[in-house]
């Protein structure tokens, strides 16, 4: 279910593209993309996310950046319990930060409008300075907000993997960025903690963490 959009009046046509990325307390591989419940029931996560092109309306949104903290208590697509607070990036001016506002908060239609009603508890909106970084590579990948949280990975390999390759999946069952998620490259986290919304987290090194490419567009498509 969608929230309601009044499209015709107040949300232009929209579409951006960029980087995703996560680090979670889940066992490699997070089963919340297999459509699964997490590890233990309880997934603790980081999602960043880089704008690489993207507008809402003629207003550009190319290089922003938001974070999202998240406790999630069961099956995510089963009705979990998944409680959410967001950082918008502080680079963003009034219509810029106004536009992410309504992506990622499904007020704008798209993906997000799909994630939204199955959201518990939004603790709210921050600005923050946010750093992101995707290695051309895949190799590893990090986000920060100074004195509040740092998530960072690093590609996946085992002794029968080709060194030259990375491991992924395609065709993912539960896809945090929807169906144009079409592939993930799994990594395992070298540090993941926050401070924030009342959370207060510390991922060990060794857990899930992935990159997975994603493109949305409004204010009726995902």
């Amino acid at each position: 279910m969608k929230p309601t959009v009044d499209h015709a009046n107040t949300v232009p046509d929209w579409q951006v593209s960029g980087d995703w990325i996560d680090v979670c307390s889940c066992n490699v591989p997070c089963p919340c993309t297999f459509a699964q419940a997490p590890t233990g029931n309880v997934c603790d996560v980081i999602f960043g996310y880089k704008i690489k092109t993207g507008h809402y309306g003629q207003t550009n949104l190319a290089g922003l950046k938001v974070v999202i903290v998240g406790g999630l208590k069961g099956n995510l697509w089963a009705s979990g319990d998944f409680d959410i607070g967001m950082f918008i990036d502080a680079t963003a001016d009034h219509k810029q930060r106004e536009a992410l506002q309504m992506i990622f908060t499904g007020k704008a239609g798209g993906w997000m409008g799909n994630v939204v009603p199955l959201i518990r508890e939004f603790k709210g909106i921050e600005v923050a300075e946010i750093f992101m970084e995707v290695d051309d590579s895949l190799q590893n990948w990090r986000v920060e907000i100074p004195n509040v949280l740092r998530g960072q990975g690093e590609a996946l390999t085992g002794p029968t993997a080709d060194p030259n390759k990375r491991v992924q999946t395609i065709n993912l069952p539960g896809s945090e960025v929807g169906p144009s998620g079409k592939i993930a490259t799994w990594g395992k986290s070298i540090q993941g903690y926050w401070r924030a919304f009342g959370f207060f987290q510390d991922i060990p090194k060794g857990q899930s963490s992935k990159h997975i490419a994603f493109e949305w567009k409004g204010p009726d498509a995902s």
